[in-house]
Formats: C-alpha cells, structure tokens, sequence
C-alpha cells in the first residue's frame, strides 16, 4: 500500500448488503400472511415466509449502499404499515415470540421454483425451524478491477483471471482466520425470549453468556467444521463439493461459513470454476436496534477499512487445525465478555479475546497512517472504544436498554418510535 495509485484505488468497491428481519404482529408473535412483496427484485425471502431480505443493488461508496438500505427499509416499513392489519419489522437478530415449530412459517414457492420450498423443508427436518430465525446482515465486497489489473502486472505469468481468483482465495482465507474480530466488533443479540427455549413460556429474557447468539456455539452451524482448499478456485470449489457428494450437505448453499468466495451468478461450486470469483461476503454481522436500518454506517465503513487491511498482509496458508481453531475463534468472539475468552492467532499466541482485538486494532492504525485520513482514525477510534470500554459494545447496551423482558421493550421502541414503526 506504499503506491499511491494502489492507496487511491483501494477505496473503490463494490458493495452490497444484504439485511434479513422477521415480520411480526403488534403483539410480538410471527406474523403468518404471505409475502408482502411478491416480483420486488431487491426484496426477497430467506428461510421464513415471514422473513424478509433485502438485498441492496450493489453501490460504489459506503453512503450509497446506506441509501439504498434506508430507501428500502423504508419501502417495506411503509407496505407494512398499510397492511389490513399492519405489521412491524423487528429489529433484532434474535425472534420475539415463538409457539411452537408450526409458528414458524417456511417460505412457499410455486412452480418452477418449487424446489426452494424442498429445499427449506429439508433444511427444517435437518435442523429444526428455530434456529432459522436469527436473522442478520451478509456484507458483500469487491475491489475495482481497475485496483486488481493494477496490481497483476507485478504477476505477468499468470492470467489476469486466474490472479483475480488466487486474489480473493488469499483474501478469503485471511478473513477466515480474522473474522472474529469482525463478530466480536457487531455482537448485538445477547437476549433471548424464554419461549425460544421453553414451550409455552413467554415474556422472561434468557441471557446466555454470549453477545452474538445467532454467532457463537448455540447459533445456526454445521454439524461438522468444513475445510476448505484455498490453494487454486478448483481445489477450493472441490473441496466444498466433497461434502455434498458425502451427503454432509445438499447444496452449498448450506455450507454454515462465515466467509463466502461467490460469482454474480447464482451460488455454487460449478459457478465459481467456470465464471471466477466476483467478490466475497462476510456472513457473521447482528442486525443492530440501536440504529435506524439495522447497521451502523460506521461499521460498514470499518469492515471496508478491515478488508483493505486484510489483502495488504502476506498470505495466511491455513492448513486444516488453523481452520478449526479459526472457527472456534468465531464462536469464541460471539461472548458477552471479551476477557473471560481467548483467541488463538495465526502466529499461535492466545490471547483474551479483548487483548487479541486491541491489538489488531492497534495494526490497523498504525497501517492507516500513511493515508493521513482522519475519517479513518475517527472510525477506528470508534472500534477500539468498544474493546477498551465494554459498556459501549451493542451487547452491553441492548441488555442494558432492553434488559427485563426484552420483547415487550423491543415492541414499545417499535411502536413508539417518530421515524417509523419498523426503527
């Protein structure tokens, strides 16, 4: 990062969010009517008939994808509210009030696209419909081509593709091995609603030690660790098809990852072989309650910012134990409390998982430096104030502002609020 010109390109990007929230009724229950945006091409269903996503055009800046966001939420909060009987988006990661498994309805398709239904109903008998619910926020990113074809004249020997595809493979292996910092950074679902865990029992909060639940060992994972071949796009798209083929998953659509390598086509081994890496998506972001439309700008920024970081260190090889400690560390980062949890870095040290954070942190800075950006010391400053001080992480704050039945307070803020019954 020492060029110019790389330093300059470094900030164009293509970005894209996507945002999963619950439809509920005013009384804090799964709301069961049928899509409300049939056709919308950025506003789509995940597991749930009740879940909706939206999935942002993709945008050059971190205010533009912000926009589009906030244009969309909107959009959803308004068709909401003029429903026969209005409902509301809830904020949070974690559901509100839960009946039973039937209470959870899974998305139906009809016709041709049919096999979606299958496939959630396969996902429902496989992991039950509970764990379905979590809903969070997948950032995707890509550099500009004009950053990538700068750089591939240092590796004239290899196609322009073909470096392209080792680009992000060396990418998605060391945001792998980092991607705690990134969890324990956004954790803001430490609070669960006892029907969650209990039948019929309504209204009592579960805290369960974790800042992140959807995030940490109690969330939504495979029950195997993958491993993946980082070292060419065929091995790594090999290595993802070895589990299907041994039936450990059906698709790879249900390789449980914090980290994705994708194609702007649709997701799977085949299409990243033949087409080649666009970009990557980061999987592991809480949606957050304190802000408007579910994630602060200044931790889309951050992540931007970290990404960056990230394809300026050498290569990480992550052999087979990095990659399960990797994902332990992931769990590891969803705690409520930083310091009673260690992190294993690369170089093998362990660390509490709040010194592990401050240091990284403290590298971004120093690696920032040459920018002479104070937008970014600004931004990074924010991060380090929530691993110096616990009481400012999103965990701390939604158990201290929703503490004591949290679903009731969650509704009161919903339908309390002047901006819009869905902030």
């Amino acid at each position: 990062m020492e060029d110019r010109t790389v330093r300059e390109l470094s900030s164009k990007a293509g970005i894209g969010l996507e945002r999963e929230s619950l439809r509920i009724t005013p009384d804090g229950h799964m709301s069961h009517t049928t899509d409300p945006f049939p056709g919308e091409k950025y506003i789509v269903r995940d597991f749930c008939e009740n879940q909706t996503e939206i999935n942002t055009p993709v945008s050059n800046s971190v205010p533009e994808v912000m926009e589009e966001l906030a244009t969309y939420h909107k959009k959803i909060v308004e068709r909401l509210r003029a429903l026969p009987k209005p409902e509301y988006l809830w904020p949070f990661s974690n559901p509100p009030y839960i009946v039973n498994e039937e209470d959870i309805p899974i998305a139906k398709y009809q016709g041709a696209q049919h096999y979606k239904q299958e496939y959630r109903e396969y996902l429902s008998e496989r992991y039950g419909r509970y764990k379905m619910t979590f809903s969070g926020i997948h950032f995707n990113y890509s550099f500009a081509d004009e950053l990538l074809r700068y750089n591939h004249h240092y590796y004239e020997e290899m196609r322009f593709n073909a470096y392209k595809n080792t680009f992000y493979l060396e990418l998605a292996a060391k945001a792998q091995a980092y991607n705690w910092l990134v969890v324990a950074l956004t954790a803001a679902s430490p609070l669960l609603d006892s029907s969650y865990v209990e039948k019929g029992v309504y209204g009592r909060d579960i805290f369960n030690g974790m800042g992140s639940t959807r995030c940490s060992e109690l969330g939504y994972w495979n029950y195997f660790t993958p491993i993946l071949d980082y070292s060419q796009i065929s091995n790594y798209a090999e290595s993802i098809l070895s589990y299907i083929e041994r039936g450990l998953i059906r698709s790879a659509a249900e390789l449980y990852f914090p980290v994705r390598l994708k194609s702007f086509n649709e997701y799977s081994p085949c299409s990243l072989c033949e087409g080649g890496v666009s970009h990557i998506e980061l999987r592991m972001i809480d949606l957050n309650p304190l802000t408007p439309y579910g994630i602060d700008e200044r931790d889309v920024r951050f992540i931007q910012l970290y990404l960056i970081w990230l394809a300026s260190l050498p290569a990480i090889p992550m052999k087979a134990n990095e990659q399960v400690m990797a994902i332990q560390n992931t769990k590891n980062a969803a705690r409520y409390d930083l310091k009673t949890i260690n992190i294993l870095l690369p170089d093998g040290r362990s660390l509490r998982a709040a010194d592990a954070a401050e240091e990284i942190l403290k590298r971004m800075k120093v690696f920032y430096e040459r920018f002479g950006d104070d937008e970014i010391n600004s931004i990074l400053d924010y991060q380090m104030e929530k691993i110096i001080i616990p009481e400012t992480r999103y965990a701390w704050r939604i158990r201290d502002v929703y503490g004591n039945d949290f679903v009731e307070k969650g509704l009161k803020s919903i339908t309390q609020s002047n901006r819009c019954p869905a902030t």
